[in-house]
């Protein structure tokens, strides 16, 4: 055993010096010579953990893995603040490192830095290591189904009672909704059911397993946990019920094994826009059952994850999303823009869907590209899930975030092209009041629109015309009950983003202005 300690402690402890004065930590922005260092370290199913906040559990050095395969031993190095990590497969490692590449992890909101071990494999005394070989075990155990051996004075790991978890959110900035606590959960196991309600002014979620197994892991894994940075943290027991019983599919309830529920009260289910949406290839199609498939689809492949789909994936990594609006600009560079049609107003408008944008400014040199800065961080994020990759003006614009903080306005005369303009006054953010209903109807670019604010008299041959003179097809049509709301239809997503740029604000006279979103539903 003693031969098996100094391997492991000892390569700890070189590792720890070698990169002490210059780590090559996995970070989306890493330096040259970061980089070069990276080279020299090829992949390994063992990770190094650095810069781990002091009170640390080996939960949650655990649950950073776990999203990405089976954890197979873990050194906790808790006076240096670090760990070691191995992974069943070299794969895995792999994925997860990608990954967080372009996702910064985060334990207790402190970034961490994730990196290639010289180790091949840990080799660990489990007295010297024993509290954490324990949580490890029973971890295992939970992933195994089957009952764990550690002490049960270490972690109490009994069998679990129920499928069924109760999940009150504390510190609800952001509303959460079905499909953000769908999006988390399935990384454990498949979610068949869930039902959302508000009791003593708290939201709270009753979310129904296959299997009591998956439970208890997502219970582990998620406890404690926030969903978005700083705000919306999960309290998660189990639930007396073992079974849930769901009436209607809506944005507050849904039995993802019965699709052919009724909504219930009519229009709900239009409202059911999540925080999230689902950026294009970030979920996985969905199952045949009819229900979500029950995890996210991580970049198997040698290049990290796509960006375009952090927003999403990140929830399944231990239940932080990536809108870590900390140390994350705020600006983003929008690329392959149509020259000739891009305006400042039509950035805004488009952009300012996902967040409040500040400043835009188009490229005096590269008429392609374009700065747009929005409130925070978190906005950028969203703007950018949502918006890399979509064709505007027959073009497939690029979203990437900016080095810049911020976007420097020019010195007066010095813009006679207008190609900056200072948006912080306008009344158009659409994000000014904290839990505003326009958080729940953020979505991702959709062939449907969902136009509110119709002055009384229009009727749909009116808006039909409209929309027609946008340039684009008008497939179908639906006033809501009231007719002060409508969905309208185009035939192409890019037709829907046009119309959204040129009709949003619209003035229909007697001081109405037309609202256009885009809707997750179809007509």
């Amino acid at each position: 055993m003693d031969g098996d300690v100094a391997v492991g402690v000892k390569r700890g402890s070189d590792e720890l010096s070698m990169y002490g004065s210059s780590p090559n930590s996995m970070t989306a922005n890493g330096s040259d010579s970061k980089k070069q260092r990276l080279d020299e370290s090829p992949p390994s199913r063992v990770l190094h953990i650095r810069k781990l906040p002091s009170e640390v559990s080996e939960t949650e050095v655990i649950a950073l893995g776990l999203p990405f395969g089976k954890v197979t031993n873990i050194l906790m190095l808790k006076g240096k603040n670090q760990a070691f990590l191995e992974l069943g497969t070299e794969e895995a490692a792999i994925t997860m490192v990608n990954y967080y590449t372009a996702v910064t992890p985060q334990v207790r909101n402190t970034p961490v830095f994730i990196q290639y071990s010289n180790h091949k494999e840990l080799k660990t005394d489990s007295a010297l290591n024993q509290r954490a070989q324990a949580v490890l075990q029973a971890v295992s155990a939970v992933q195994d189904g089957s009952s764990p051996s550690s002490d049960p004075g270490v972690l109490d790991l009994a069998p679990p009672p129920s499928p069924v978890l109760r999940i009150i959110i504390d510190n609800m900035f952001y509303p959460v909704t079905l499909d953000v606590l769908q999006q988390i959960f399935s990384k454990f196991g498949t979610v068949m059911k869930i039902i959302t309600f508000t009791k003593n002014n708290q939201f709270q979620a009753l979310l129904q397993f296959s299997d009591p197994v998956n439970a208890q892991q997502a219970k582990l894994s998620l406890d404690g946990q926030n969903i978005y940075n700083s705000c919306c943290t999960l309290r998660i027991d189990f639930s007396k019920l073992v079974n849930l019983n769901v009436k209607y599919n809506n944005d507050k309830s849904r039995d993802y094994t019965r699709p052919d529920l009724p909504t219930g009260d009519g229009e709900s289910t239009n409202k059911d826009h999540s925080l999230l949406g689902t950026p294009s290839g970030a979920l996985a199609s969905y199952s045949s059952g009819g229900g979500y498939s029950s995890s996210l689809s991580l970049s198997q492949g040698g290049g990290a994850i796509s960006p375009l789909s952090a927003a999403a994936a990140a929830a399944a990594a231990a239940g932080r999303v990536a809108l870590s609006g900390s140390g994350v600009s705020g600006v983003l560079l929008a690329s392959n823009l149509n020259e000739e049609m891009v305006t400042p107003q039509s950035l805004f408008t488009l952009f300012g869907v996902y967040g409040d944008v500040q400043r835009v400014k188009i490229l005096y040199n590269k008429k392609d590209s374009a700065l747009i800065q929005l409130s925070d961080g978190n906005q950028a994020q969203l703007a950018m899930s949502h918006l890399n990759g979509q064709k505007v003006f027959g073009k497939v614009m690029r979203v990437t975030l900016s080095k810049h903080q911020t976007v420097a306005l020019p010195r007066e005369g010095l813009d006679d092209q207008l190609l900056t303009k200072d948006f912080s006054g306008s009344p158009l953010h659409r994000f000014k009041k904290p839990g505003s209903k326009n958080f729940q109807n953020i979505f991702p670019p959709s062939a449907t629109l969902h136009l509110s604010n119709i002055r009384d008299g229009v009727g749909e041959d009116d808006l039909r015309l409209l929309f027609s003179n946008s340039g684009g097809t008008v497939k179908a049509f639906k006033f809501f009950q009231d007719r002060k709301m409508a969905l309208i239809q185009m035939s192409s997503v890019e037709e829907a983003i046009q119309a959204l740029m040129d009709l949003h604000n619209y003035d229909m006279g007697g001081n109405h202005h037309l609202k256009v979103s885009f809707s997750k539903s179809t007509i």
